[in-house]
């Protein structure tokens, strides 16, 4: 019988992973700033997330990384954070006792739990993530645009049970709108390499206001898009569009 796997979507990239007995927190982001708004609600305060056994950051931007909320909620800070070099400062800095610093294709371990950081792309310096315990594998995308390296991964690590991933295609404005995070089509074309039994998209209701929509940041906020592409590209894949609360079982 299968470990059991399921995912709780609190809201954008921040998901709750749970794989047996094992539960995994996902680029936290609890508050809300000028600029960064979820655009959708969010289902969980840091003190109502229960036992955590440790924290994956993709990269340090406020909407993945927002560790002052953890330490204003009362977060147990002797949890291990696991993410890049560049994540690690910033968790010591802030108070965190147990940080483990992983780049692309290093591993950290939590009793059973395997974290490996694959490659990612972004604005600033990322990882992706396998999460991997009880003979069930995770890959989370967090808000990586598709690089190339992503396809070898079910060479290396067989079979995907889960694939988390970023649809919004996000791209700056001011930067001549270059773009920062995968879109549905590429993020359904990752989906078609990776076969994992179940996705599930994120990290594309958020957005910048009425201003900053219109100054700062372009991004598709409908699901739909990833969902129709998974359907031309990879038909047996089972994806699962997911509102803030809900929990979802992998076979």
């Amino acid at each position: 019988m299968s470990t059991p796997l399921r995912v709780t979507r609190i809201g954008h990239a921040c998901q709750l992973i749970e794989i047996g007995d094992i539960r995994v927190l996902t680029d936290p982001w609890f508050t809300q700033t000028a600029h960064y708004y979820h655009g959708e609600p969010i289902s969980s305060t840091v003190q109502s997330l229960g036992h955590i056994d440790a924290v994956v950051v993709s990269h340090e931007h406020y909407d993945h990384c927002d560790l002052d909320a953890l330490v204003d909620g009362g977060f147990d800070l002797e949890v291990p954070l696991i993410g890049p070099g560049t994540v690690a400062k910033i968790a010591l800095d802030k108070g965190f006792r147990d940080v483990r610093a992983i780049e692309a294709w290093e591993s950290a371990g939590v009793g059973d739990l395997t974290v490996t950081a694959t490659p990612g792309q972004h604005g600033v310096h990322e990882v992706t993530f396998l999460i991997q315990h009880g003979g069930r594998t995770v890959f989370f995308g967090g808000d990586s645009l598709r690089v190339p390296e992503l396809d070898t991964i079910p060479e290396r690590f067989g079979h995907i049970d889960l694939a988390i991933l970023p649809t919004n295609g996000l791209c700056v404005r001011p930067l001549h709108m270059r773009q920062v995070v995968m879109d549905a089509e590429q993020a359904a074309g990752l989906t078609a390499v990776l076969a994992p039994t179940m996705a599930v998209p994120h990290h594309y209701a958020f957005h910048s206001g009425q201003l900053g929509d219109r100054t700062i940041t372009s991004g598709d906020q409908d699901p739909r898009h990833y969902a129709d592409a998974v359907a031309r590209l990879a038909p047996e894949v089972d994806v699962r569009l997911v509102l803030p609360g809900i929990t979802v079982t992998v076979p």
